[in-house]
């Protein structure tokens, strides 16, 4: 990534913090997308604390057809971290797209997670 493409992200990224808080009650899905992986963690901003984690690397030991390519294992990353976080209790979370456009491995993620049960 090119200095302008992670400073464009970054003023992105905040754009949307500005308005996207995580609670107690309604914590924040944030998504990390590198070029081989992407992660994705559900957080308490109030608190300050990482209440689930999940993402590619944990899927590149498995093989399969549902790892082959990158937006197969979005999805895959999406249900395991709702999965996750349901079973801490959390069913409801606000989802932080991170700066990236809500398409492809992001879009994927976010639709693995609502399959798997969480809302937002």
């Amino acid at each position: 990534m090119s200095g302008y493409s992670r400073v464009a992200r970054a003023k992105r990224h905040n754009r949307v913090r500005r308005r996207v808080k995580g609670t107690s009650d309604c914590p924040r899905l944030n998504v990390f997308r590198s070029l081989q992986h992407i992660y994705a963690q559900v957080v308490d901003d109030e608190k300050g604390h990482t209440l689930v984690a999940a993402s590619s690397l944990e899927l590149s030991d498995k093989a399969g057809p549902n790892y082959e390519n990158k937006v197969d294992s979005a999805k895959v990353v999406g249900k395991l971290l709702a999965e996750r976080a349901i079973s801490k209790g959390v069913r409801r979370v606000v989802f932080d797209r991170g700066g990236y456009k809500y398409h492809g491995r992001v879009k994927h993620l976010a639709e693995g997670a609502r399959e798997a049960g969480l809302e937002f």
